[in-house]
């Protein structure tokens, strides 16, 4: 079963061929990232909000809006993300 997105995030690479478990990091950055809201709400009740939690944290790249309404909606601060900490 695939979480029910839009293939608007991933312009770059063939979505059908996406494995949403082994590159389950890739797909919560992107679709966080460059996805719809509806996309996010998609990736959210599939992975579920512990997992995201645990993986996001490494994301290499995160806009300054997607990582302010992560850090709300997953109780994390800026410093807990590897993204912020490279650029800062």
């Amino acid at each position: 079963m695939i979480p029910s997105i839009s293939k608007k995030a991933f312009w770059d690479i063939s979505f059908d061929e996406l494995d949403f478990e082994k590159s389950s990091l890739y797909v919560m950055e992107k679709v966080l990232n460059y996805g719809s809201w509806d996309d996010q709400v998609g990736i959210m009740k599939y992975y579920g909000l512990p997992r995201i939690r645990k993986e996001i944290v490494t994301a290499r790249y995160l806009r300054k809006l997607v990582l302010s309404f992560l850090c709300t909606i997953l109780q994390r601060q800026k410093t807990d993300f590897f993204c912020y900490n490279k650029c800062s």
